[in-house]
């Protein structure tokens, strides 16, 4: 792509591999920007140890103190910001308020800015958030950091609706899966299967609420199938009442495995602004090993998901019911969809298909 090897610093929130937005939003393009002669340099805002301490719900005094290093540590980098061609931030410099550094970038440095984001994060899905939590916050610093960027990195079409009111340059750069080295169901061995039939969910902790969604479901579910099985993949244990529940805790060497314990996986949604700012990953990290998804036709959903082609969309209780009870009753369907599914991933949500739009964010106007 260039002869010069120009140096790309990425300001991201969290260290290497730790966090499914980075690992599939930009770190998994790393290698493929080092082959077209681009120098990378990252600097996480948390480092490994202060990210466990952020993790373990430390005391509010631990807090304070790895958030007051951290930021004294984020000044510091700026000191790299010179010999930089691109300073790629992906959701915030800081987590917390105004967008000083992006601004400091921006208008001081006069850098070029990739700004990358995957959530409506202008908005929130917690409800309990209090006035304090949300002024450090400063979530409308979005828009400032949209208008001060080079480029704007949007994980989906609504996304970038929010970014062009205020940018644009603005390009739709989907989430996308490794379906050569990771995601790739013929990498490993035949997973055994149980007798019964284990519809599946992945996820973290900050998402297991919407899986309450569907407990009435899967309680009827089960009093047509006495032997199903709920398999709940995510960093913390879920409090679900519900009878044959199976907690497997999420394991990033084994993170792509494990859903082949799976026969069906379920992406279930709240039809509001904020999950319209989603980018499908669940569906899409089913659908790349070949497991059929039944998902709610909230945001991107719609579009990654072809309705009886590459999976299923569900709206009322009785749709998700009569979905999962034919691809539990069907072996052949669940196959059937299971295939469709990874070739619509191969073809548009793959990082071999998406790796010429990824580049493109750094080529100079």
């Amino acid at each position: 792509m260039t002869s010069n090897r120009q140096c790309i610093l990425f300001l991201v929130p969290y260290p290497q591999g730790t966090v499914a937005s980075q690992r599939f939003r930009f770190e998994q393009y790393i290698p493929i920007l080092v082959e077209n002669g681009f120098q990378v340099t990252r600097l996480p805002f948390f480092s490994a140890s202060q990210y466990i301490r952020v993790n373990s719900r430390a005391n509010p005094a631990i807090l304070a103190g790895v958030l007051i290093v951290s930021f004294i540590k984020r000044i510091v980098a700026l000191l790299k910001v010179p010999g930089a061609a691109f300073v790629f931030i992906h959701r915030e410099a800081t987590p917390a308020g105004p967008p000083v550094i992006e601004w400091i970038i921006a208008r001081l440095f006069r850098k070029k800015i990739i700004y990358d984001f995957d959530d409506a994060i202008w908005l929130t899905d917690n409800i309990h958030e209090s006035r304090i939590a949300s002024f450090f916050r400063w979530r409308q610093k979005a828009s400032t950091i949209c208008s001060l960027s080079y480029r704007v990195s949007c994980g989906n079409a609504y996304l970038a609706a929010f970014a062009r009111k205020f940018n644009t340059q603005v390009t739709v750069n989907p989430t996308t899966i490794d379906t050569e080295t990771l995601h790739n169901p013929a990498l490993y061995k035949l997973v055994k299967k149980e007798a019964s039939i284990t519809i599946g969910w992945t996820g973290t902790h900050s998402t297991l609420k919407y899986l309450q969604m569907l407990i009435p479901v899967f309680q009827h579910l089960q009093s047509l199938h006495k032997e199903l099985r709920l398999l709940v993949i995510a960093d913390r244990q879920p409090d679900i009442q519900i009878s044959n529940l199976k907690f497997v805790p999420w394991n990033k060497e084994t993170e792509a495995e494990d859903l082949l314990k799976l026969d069906i996986g379920v992406m279930p949604l709240p039809d509001n602004a904020w999950s319209k700012g989603k980018c499908g990953f669940k569906a899409l990290q089913y659908m790349a090993m070949e497991i059929p998804c039944v998902a709610s036709p909230v945001g991107v959903n719609t579009e990654i998901i072809e309705h009886g082609i590459t999976g299923y969309l569900a709206t009322t209780p009785q749709q998700w019911i009569d979905l999962l009870d034919d691809l539990i009753r069907n072996e052949n369907l669940r196959e059937k969809i299971g295939k469709a599914g990874r070739q619509k991933v191969l073809a548009r949500y793959s990082v071999t298909a998406n790796r010429f739009n990824f580049l493109s964010l750094f080529e100079k106007k």
